[in-house]
């Protein structure tokens, strides 16, 4: 598409996040939570929905879900009600799901998100409300059949619905890794969207520039990636230019995403609030959190990524690329944090190097994370510091002293270089 008619157009992008959490049992039952379980073994007649049963709320879901919360400025709603969303789809054993509707748990927060010429935007977050997922439809290609496995229904749910102020696929992409890190580092969700532990919908329209009324929204399912994500909203930008373009109108729908052709393709005119009849779920009553659980919960936060950025850029001094490189992965953060503080505040970028450098291609070349790495932090401190008293050259200390180390994880630096006779 022609640059100059693409930039005569305003994209307005809104995100719907599916965060399925890292709690033992299910939302409603203590049936077992955990991904990769033989088909429908993980079930009760709670899950199915039998007569006479009832839901109980899992308390560390709602946990989680004030964790993530207040990790996004948001108000906790204090009075917690609950609500069926009715429709009938094969893995839905109950025929509705027991979600949130007027009283989601956590509304009116905000991220920022960091873009690649260094600028950063504000995204709103309308809210965050649980839910129960669904189970699992699978359609193999030749059969006629479809499999249905629910183990998956039940499974605790938060959904982390965004303002429309998303601009680009660039700023879609920059809130989902956003997101990511933020359940990541709070433990509430492994973020994995190959499994399908983290999900994600987008909603896109298109208007003319200048033009105050948002165009026609179109849902985008079926993006199992963050560069899918990406790849989905620009082609739908296009797609409804074009179709504006042309004269004619978007339709309302929800569409799926064909990673194969890199195209979106219609699957269904889309719903409205109406179409899910929800009605108070008369099986839970209200949940109020008081004041104790929520100073309780805030108790338990860690540390957050753009804390951690503050700290790194502000108080160590580093570089805008090296804070972001470690704060991407919370055990590399918390690990080079660990390192930062045994050592002066100018010794910072040494050790930021040493992680992104040595450390990391020892990880890479055996597929290993960061806590499986033989040397905590003392130990590479030692390192550093024998290189900065002068006493070894950082061309004999990685070759020669960490490989060493590597093999004698008990060993100290110092030790280690005077017997092997490293030291100047």
């Amino acid at each position: 598409m022609d640059d100059a008619l693409l930039a005569s157009y305003q994209p307005v992008i809104g995100l719907e996040v599916h965060a399925q959490l890292l709690t033992h049992s299910k939302m409603y039952s203590s049936d077992e939570n955990e991904y990769g379980s033989l088909p429908n073994t993980n079930l009760s007649v709670i899950t199915l929905g039998h007569p006479g049963t009832l839901p109980r709320v899992n308390r560390t879901a709602v946990d989680f879900a004030i964790k993530m919360g207040l990790a996004t400025n948001c108000q906790i709603q204090r009075e917690n009600l609950f609500a069926r969303k009715n429709y009938f789809y094969p893995d839905l054993p109950k025929g509705y799901q027991i979600t949130q509707d007027k009283t989601p748990i956590c509304y009116g927060g905000h991220i920022d998100i960091r873009l690649a010429d260094g600028s950063t935007r504000r995204i709103g977050i309308t809210r965050i409300h649980m839910e129960e997922d669904a189970g699992k439809s699978m359609h193999l290609a030749g059969e006629t059949e479809t499999l249905v496995d629910l183990n998956r229904a039940g499974v605790p749910l938060i959904e982390i619905v965004s303002e429309p102020d998303i601009r680009t696929e660039e700023e879609a992409y920059a809130y989902l890794a956003e997101i990511k890190k933020l359940v990541e580092y709070l433990g509430v969700c492994d973020g994995n969207m190959e499994e399908g532990s983290l999900r994600c919908d987008a909603n896109v329209s298109v208007m003319k520039k200048g033009a105050t009324e948002f165009g026609t929204k179109v849902e985008v399912k079926n993006m199992n990636s963050f560069r899918n994500v990406q790849r989905a909203i620009e082609h739908e930008i296009v797609r409804q230019i074009q179709i504006l373009e042309n004269g004619s109108e978007v339709d309302s729908e929800t569409r799926g995403f064909d990673a194969a052709s890199g195209t979106t393709n219609g699957q269904r005119s889309k719903e409205t609030m109406n179409d899910y009849r929800y009605f108070p779920e008369p099986d839970l009553p209200p949940l109020i959190i008081d004041d104790a659980w929520l100073h309780r919960v805030q108790a338990e936060l860690p540390a957050l990524p753009q804390q951690l950025y503050a700290r790194f850029t502000g108080e160590l001094g580093l570089s805008d690329y090296d804070a972001n490189v470690l704060i991407d992965q919370k055990e590399v953060a918390q690990y080079f944090d660990d390192l930062a503080r045994l050592m002066p505040p100018a010794s910072a970028k040494a050790a930021a190097n040493w992680i992104m450098g040595p450390v990391k291609s020892y990880l890479n070349e055996r597929a290993l994370e960061i806590n499986d790495f033989p040397l905590d932090p003392g130990q590479l401190a030692g390192i550093i510091e024998l290189i900065e008293a002068d006493k070894i050259n950082y061309s004999v200390a990685s070759k020669q002293l960490f490989p060493y180390l590597l093999d004698h994880p008990q060993a100290n630096a110092t030790g280690a270089a005077d017997q092997l006779g490293l030291l100047t």
